[in-house]
């Protein structure tokens, strides 16, 4: 498998003349050989493998329907608002039945193998978009969430928007 080093000389070419243009085809050939090297890695095959482990658990597979069961009833009373009064023990027992499904080995190690996955793509994307400009957004992962105004979190700005 080739090398950081490698692909970035690859992609750093430029033509003799000092000036280039993109060239969307090369640009797209060498996105499907990034790609590619993604898809031999471990950490792809270690998804893969437990993928398809989850696909295969009966056990799994019971606790997906209760689970899908549950979901429906809390938006069922969800539309209602916590006034509704079996929200609360609608919200509860989704909760339940997602903790449940967590403790199972294969669910449990495919979120890992998720997670590593995910990182991958996130820190090749921000190699990418920080070899244009330190200052263009890259694709959002948890990693690089912030935890002030318009992330979601409470920054205590005191604008009533950070939640």
């Amino acid at each position: 498998m080739p090398t950081v080093e490698g692909v970035q000389e690859t992609l750093c070419e430029q033509p003799e003349s000092g000036v280039s243009s993109l060239d969307m085809a090369s640009l797209l050939l060498c996105a499907y050989e990034l790609g590619d090297w993604i898809n031999e890695s471990a950490e792809v095959a270690e998804y893969l493998y437990w993928k398809s482990a989850v696909n295969a658990d009966e056990q799994v597979k019971q606790i997906s329907r209760q689970f899908e069961k549950a979901k429906e009833l809390f938006a069922e009373c969800e539309r209602f608002g916590r006034f509704h009064p079996d929200y609360n023990a609608a919200k509860d027992q989704v909760k339940q039945i997602e903790r449940s499904l967590g403790e199972i080995e294969s669910v449990r190690n495919f979120k890992i193998a998720e997670q590593a996955v995910d990182e991958i793509l996130y820190d090749v994307s921000r190699m990418i978009a920080e070899s244009v400009s330190e200052n263009i957004k890259v694709p959002g992962n948890e990693k690089a969430a912030g935890g002030g105004c318009g992330s979601g979190g409470s920054c205590g700005c005191g604008s009533g928007g950070c939640g």
